[in-house]
């Protein structure tokens, strides 16, 4: 049973990044119609990542959510930002293509997230 309910929620939590990227990709399209799109691609980066908080306490994990989860995944989101940028530079440096690189990256840092965002709501790993 817990195995099932852990990729459960593996799947979920793909489902839900997949909607905020879109999200946010149609918020950036729509604001920047109206403001410069800097300001777009952030402003739209903030309200989907809002909705994703909000998806991933209800849909992914079935918590309520709370504003110590938020600030919980807001953290844990750094934190992802930050390994990102270091895989990026260790896996440039090895030698792998630069069309290629983030691939690698996203092999790595999606399972890191999402085990840091699933320790934020469920106090587990």
């Amino acid at each position: 049973m817990k195995r099932r309910v852990f990729w459960g929620e593996v799947v979920r939590f793909g489902l839900v990044g997949v909607f905020a990227t879109a999200f946010h990709y149609g918020l950036y399209l729509l604001l920047r119609l109206v403001i410069l799109a800097d300001v777009a691609y952030a402003l739209g980066y903030f309200i989907s990542f809002v909705a994703n908080f909000y998806l991933t306490a209800r849909f992914t994990f079935g918590t309520a959510p709370s504003w110590h989860k938020f600030w919980g995944m807001s953290s844990a989101h750094g934190v992802n930002f930050l390994l990102h940028l270091g895989l990026f530079r260790l896996f440039s440096h090895a030698g792998i293509p630069e069309v290629y690189v983030p691939f690698p990256v996203y092999a790595v840092a999606i399972p890191v997230n999402f085990l840091l965002v699933r320790f934020v709501f469920k106090k587990k790993i």
